[in-house]
């Protein structure tokens, strides 16, 4: 009896045992929207679909060059790991990345339009005040004669119109006075008192000089010599006693009414120059202070030094605010105004290789888009391909994003923090990409110990999942020569590790029996 109970229990159990079996082959082979039929149905059209989990994928890459792209998945020829996909929906270069209102508001994202509008094609430049050379005058002597007295006593000194600058005696004006005197009280006729005047005239005695001989009868051997200019002496050759000889040179008077502003032209900007432009220059010292001009010519030669190439134009200093030596900040304005896309300069990333401006897409998505800037105009900056007037750009908060991989991790591990309640964030913990996190931060995981040299401990590593890293085989930095000295190769350890400014750098390392 015993026995025929037993049997029938253990029928009834395989029975139920195949009927599980039925329904679960019958559950497997039965048709879905997902799974391999999708898979199927995607590879009959020809999109990329990725095998584990049915997705559409757009390309395969290495995260760490994330500018090279993929048609299949496979090992990277960069580094010891396999591909990674990224998937259609979420959102790849084709498409941007969405990040979540809360989060942007923390971050701080503000938006401009980007705007067509007509700028002239200017620059900014530095310039120098100096002399206006066109302008000097020289005192010159006429005569031989010596330096009675001398009223200009060094060089640079300010001086009026009609100062005097030295007093000359002239011996040899003697002679052909006391001949005019005595031919006018014998009572010659005019025409020889004329060729004695004229004879004077001839010897470089002023008209002055013959007037007041006439007047007083009394003949002069001293003659001062002025200013023909108000400004400063800015050569003197003379001193008191000095004979001087015909045609030398006492002083040069330069003028202070008019100077000379040389702006120092970039060499990258030297084909842009012309004369004409107009200019305004402000003083270093007082940015209230305007004074306009235009360039009048362009001279030759770019500086080696400098590199440089340095136009004139002349600055009116009739008020003699202005004196020679100023530095000078200048503005050169284009000749004709062109219209122009304006995006403000905060909103440009420059990364050395290209300039990089987010754009934001219409269903709200954030995309790096490459553009070709100008030159600055103001706090904006010129635009010449890559954008559309009317677009959406982000102004900032970007948080140097400069490159396709960084909106592809960062951003959605940003958005995915703060979906799981991290609403603390702020710029300040995000502001660097997700290859450089913050140096406080640390990551863990477990490898094995393939070499160990003084600077560095070569490690084959499982992923991470924090970093984004998959399972790969790379270097980490020591924190010392000397630290991790029980550590040896073939070993698998539990290790800790930070960035910082010179890369990964290890600060635990364990036995995989020590990890906690």
């Amino acid at each position: 009896m015993q026995k025929k109970q037993l049997a029938r229990a253990a029928l009834a159990v395989f029975a139920a045992a195949a009927l599980l079996a039925v329904g679960y082959v019958a559950g497997t082979h039965r048709p879905a929207s997902g799974g391999a039929g999708a898979v199927a149905a995607a590879s009959t059209s020809g999109d990329k679909v990725d095998p584990k989990t049915g997705r559409k994928v757009l390309y395969w890459h290495d995260p760490m060059v994330p500018a090279q792209h993929f048609d299949k998945p496979g090992k990277s020829p960069f580094m010891d790991m396999q591909l990674e996909p990224v998937y259609a929906d979420e959102g790849g270069s084709s498409t941007g990345v969405s990040i979540d209102p809360g989060l942007q508001q923390n971050l701080g994202i503000r938006y401009a339009t980007v705007r067509r509008q007509e700028t002239s094609e200017g620059f900014d430049a530095v310039g120098t005040t100096q002399f206006d050379e066109s302008r000097a005058d020289v005192v010159q002597s006429r005569v031989t004669g010596y330096i009675d007295h001398l009223y200009a006593s060094a060089p640079m000194q300010r001086i009026a119109k009609g100062a005097p600058i030295a007093s000359l005696f002239v011996p040899d004006w003697l002679a052909p006075q006391e001949e005019y005197l005595a031919l006018r009280r014998s009572g010659m006729d005019t025409g020889l008192l004329e060729a004695s005047r004229a004879r004077m005239r001839a010897l470089s005695i002023p008209d002055g000089v013959i007037a007041a001989l006439d007047r007083t009868g009394k003949a002069q051997t001293h003659v001062v010599l002025s200013s023909p200019e108000t400004g400063v002496v800015s050569e003197l050759n003379v001193r008191d006693g000095a004979m001087v000889t015909p045609g030398q040179t006492l002083a040069k008077i330069a003028g202070l009414s008019k100077l000379w502003l040389v702006v120092e032209i970039p060499e990258a900007l030297a084909l842009t120059v012309q004369p004409g432009m107009t200019v305004d220059a402000r003083f270093s010292g007082d940015p209230s202070q305007h004074f306009k001009g235009q360039i009048r010519e362009i001279l030759p030669g770019i500086s080696t030094t400098s590199r440089t190439l340095q136009a004139r134009l002349e600055l009116d200093n009739s008020a003699l605010k202005l004196t020679p030596g100023m530095l000078m900040r200048v503005r050169v304005a284009g000749q004709k105004a062109v219209p122009r896309l304006l995006v403000p300069s905060e909103a440009v990333i420059t990364t050395g290789k290209r300039s990089v401006v987010i754009v934001k897409n219409g269903d709200g998505r954030l995309q790096p888009v490459s553009v070709t800037v100008g030159n600055d105009v103001g706090n904006e900056t010129a635009v010449l391909s890559g954008l559309n007037d009317g677009e959406t750009v982000v102004a900032s908060g970007q948080f140097l994003i400069d490159s396709e991989a960084s909106l592809k991790s960062v951003l959605p591990r940003l958005e995915t923090r703060a979906a799981s309640g991290a609403t603390g964030v702020t710029p300040a913990t995000v502001s660097a990409p997700a290859s450089a996190p913050a140096a406080t931060q640390t990551y863990e995981t477990t490898g094995k110990v393939e070499k160990v040299t003084a600077g560095d401990i070569t490690f084959s590593h499982q992923p991470v999942p924090a970093l984004g890293w998959g399972a790969m085989t790379m270097a980490f930095n020591k924190p010392s020569p000397d630290a991790f000295p029980d550590v040896k190769a073939g070993e698998t350890v539990h290790f800790v590790f930070r960035q910082t400014d010179d890369g990964y750098q290890l600060t635990k390392v364990e036995p995989v029996g020590g990890a906690k």
